[in-house]
């Protein structure tokens, strides 16, 4: 039997966190199948199709994973896609109380498909797919945190290439924003 493992997220966009915790979940399972929820109440960077796009490019070189979307319960494409497991990283304790009320609740929907928590290596644990945009937004270096494809979309959105003063820019911003 296949073992199958569903990575679920809004991947606005994929970074080389979700990339890490990928990699070492597909050495747990068979098959990873990434899905973008399609959830319309949420304001994405990017559309669907660019972050569908963004994804095949960041993982063409893994040949165990699938690329999808869906809308609704995750629970309910788990089921369809006959996953046993549902793979999340986490980042740091902040992330532990969401993800552990999720998984409980998608436990109570079906007892069969198991959560599977991976703690992100030490390099990624401050990356988020939002704090990437908003450096991005104001001209900070990411390339080193998003495959080549995001970095340059993420520059195309914005309209900018980075430059030295907008790097320090981004560094005050980022200053205030961890100290509220």
């Amino acid at each position: 039997m296949k073992h199958v493992a569903i990575y679920p997220g809004s991947f606005d966009p994929i970074t080389y966190g979700h990339l890490d915790i990928l990699e070492r979940g597909l050495a747990l399972f068979d098959k990873v199948i990434v899905a973008i929820l399609i959830n319309p109440q949420k304001k994405a960077l990017f559309t669907v199709d660019e972050r569908l796009e963004m994804l095949k490019a960041s993982l063409e070189a893994f040949p165990n994973v699938e690329i999808d979307t869906f809308k609704g319960l995750l629970i309910d494409y788990a089921v369809q896609k006959k996953a046993q497991a549902i793979l999340r990283g986490m980042r740091a304790v902040s992330d532990f109380e969401y993800e552990f009320q999720m998984a409980l609740m998608n436990r109570k929907f079906n007892r069969e498909i198991q959560t599977v928590f991976m703690m992100t290596e030490l390099r990624w644990i401050f990356t988020s797919s939002s704090i990437i945009k908003e450096a991005a937004r104001f001209g900070g270096e990411i390339d080193d945190m998003v495959p080549r494809i995001v970095s340059r979309r993420l520059k195309e959105k914005f309209h900018q290439s980075p430059s030295p003063n907008k790097r320090i820019s981004c560094i005050k911003n980022m200053t205030r924003y961890r100290k509220k």
